[in-house]
């Protein structure tokens, strides 16, 4: 993802957002008004629109650093005789984590941007420290905080991007195994029905009881391909928590999170195929969860019997938020109640979400 998507999403949508700084530039004049300060006011304040809008609607980032650069050289022009001309250090503090992927030549930015007020200061006489102080501090913190929230939106770019690229790697691979499963259940049976069914063809003039047991081979088999197809089936579903546990650990170890299974299920487990269903897409919106909200290091996933239950709980050391159950949740626990087991959620520390499934539930999975 590059800095150039990340900054566009920044400024999307955020225009008028962004503009209400502004109005600090105008406390000066409003304050001690005289005709030359307010001309003065408004002629710069219409030269930072047009670089504003340059730099809200430009699909070029080198573009968009200069005109980071001309918001700090406006600002420098104005602040000798307005002191809300230190709104503009503020925009420049703002932009630049978005448009400069390097967070070190950001903070060097940073200190090249402070030392230019402070020189300004310290060369023209009638500037106040205290505003050139108050402006390094603004600087400082809204460029700080814009850091981090710079390098978050790249990593979430990033963890959408491995994300996607999974999905893709996964379809593209149960695409090319259950093609190879199904060549080597049906290519041979298939051949020999062919076969048996060109052969009784010729044989019910001349032979019409051979002919019979030719077709009834034929039956045979093809009852035999229909028991293998459905075996196979049968195989794809048993094969899905194991699955979905393989697609959860890369998910989470792209979002930076370390996935630990204190238990597998094993190849033996007796999950109906309704139940390991059910367990998946729960570990599927578990995982989500963490993704998306939780902010967490680690998560532990165990899959064990307990009580004549099977049991899959997901932890993580996140802070989710506290809020009402959302369509995920609830659609979790449909499915779960639907098969006789309940869903609970415990978010004491961290979050520990636990589904129980009786061993021999009946019912469909919803």
């Amino acid at each position: 993802m590059s800095s150039d998507s990340i900054s566009q999403k920044h400024t999307a949508g955020s225009t008028l957002i962004w503009l209400a700084y502004t109005l600090f530039f105008f406390i000066e004049p409003i304050l001690r008004p005289s005709r030359n300060l307010w001309l003065g006011t408004v002629a710069f304040f219409t030269l930072f629109l047009i670089v504003f809008l340059i730099y809200t609607h430009t699909t070029s980032e080198t573009t968009r650093r200069w005109m980071i650069a001309a918001t700090f050289a406006i600002g420098l022009a104005c602040f000798p005789w307005n002191a809300g001309a230190s709104t503009f250090f503020i925009y420049t503090a703002a932009f630049l984590p978005f448009s400069i992927p390097s967070v070190s030549l950001v903070l060097a930015f940073f200190g090249v941007e402070i030392l230019g007020i402070v020189t300004e200061t310290y060369l023209i006489h009638g500037m106040h420290w205290e505003n050139a102080a108050f402006a390094s501090f603004l600087l400082g913190i809204i460029g700080g905080g814009n850091i981090f929230f710079a390098q978050q939106r790249r990593a979430d770019c990033k963890l959408r991007a491995a994300q996607e690229e999974n999905v893709a790697l996964a379809a593209l691979a149960e695409r090319e195994r259950i093609a190879r499963d199904l060549h080597d259940v049906l290519g041979h049976t298939l051949s020999v029905i062919v076969l048996k069914a060109e052969l009784a063809g010729r044989l019910i003039d001349r032979d019409p009881q051979r002919a019979a047991s030719e077709i009834a081979e034929v039956e045979r088999t093809a009852r035999t391909a229909l028991a293998e197809v459905r075996e196979a089936i049968g195989g794809y579903r048993a094969r899905g928590l194991v699955a979905e546990i393989e697609a959860a650990r890369r998910t989470l170890d792209a979002a930076g999170v370390t996935l630990q299974c204190d238990a597998m299920p094993s190849t033996n487990t007796s999950l109906r195929a309704n139940e390991e269903t059910v367990l998946a897409l729960a570990l599927r919106e578990a995982v989500t969860n963490i993704v998306r909200h939780a902010r967490a290091t680690t998560c532990t996933l165990r899959f064990h019997m307990e009580d004549g239950q099977h049991r899959l709980t997901v932890a993580d050391n996140g802070e989710h938020p506290a809020t009402r159950e959302g369509n995920g949740l609830r659609g979790m626990r449909e499915r779960v109640e639907a098969l006789g087991g309940r869903v609970l959620l415990d978010r004491t520390t961290g979050t520990r979400l636990l589904i129980a499934l009786p061993a021999h539930a009946e019912g469909s999975a919803g």
